[in-house]
């Protein structure tokens, strides 16, 4: 039940940032009106260390599972959404100024200039961002969980079973490790 609790939090975190990383990331690398609306408040969020959102979201969410999900979200969202800025905005100008010369509609110029020109950046902040996930959930767990690896490692501690802390460390290290080859094998495959 820890092992399944931590994955399903991490998964679910982590996609919904991933969602809403790329997205904004995609909007504010293109447009500059909505780089001078959105980034300067996300510029503001982005230093608060998602560890310091977990009083919060207790308070914000009826659900210690919300909140742990957001924190893990929190965690995610700005390796993300900062790579995929920084990726947007690299692509070559003259390769996009060729496709419109050639008639490309913006979606075509999206999916076949941008995304892929992007894409190295973009997986980049993909797989720094489920690191970040992992530790943010893990600290979560351990302040408001009943269930998680967290949950595991920090009562494991407070009965003094340091075996089952060591356990709980190296589980983590290793989750992290697949979660984030997972990451890089499915980058690979769009690049």
């Amino acid at each position: 039940p820890h092992l399944g609790s931590s994955l399903g939090r991490v998964f679910s975190g982590y996609f919904a940032a991933v969602i809403v990383g790329i997205t904004l990331g995609l909007l504010i690398g293109r447009s500059r009106v909505v780089e001078a609306l959105l980034l300067p408040p996300l510029e503001v969020l982005r230093p608060i260390p998602a560890v310091a959102w977990i009083p919060l979201a207790i308070l914000m969410f009826p659900s210690s599972e919300v909140s742990m999900i957001f924190i893990t979200f929190t965690g995610a969202l700005f390796p993300v959404l900062l790579n995929t800025i920084h990726g947007v905005e690299a692509v070559d100008k003259r390769l996009i100024a060729s496709a419109k010369s050639l008639g490309a509609s913006p979606f075509a110029i999206l999916r076949e200039v941008i995304l892929p020109g992007a894409a190295p950046s973009i997986i980049t902040g993909l797989t720094i961002g489920m690191g970040t996930s992992w530790f943010c959930l893990v600290t979560a767990e351990m302040i408001s969980g009943q269930w998680g690896i967290g949950y595991y490692t920090w009562e494991s501690y407070v009965i003094q079973n340091y075996a089952d802390i060591v356990v709980g460390m190296l589980l983590i290290g290793v989750l992290g490790m697949g979660c984030s080859l997972l990451v890089r094998l499915a980058g690979n495959f769009f690049i």
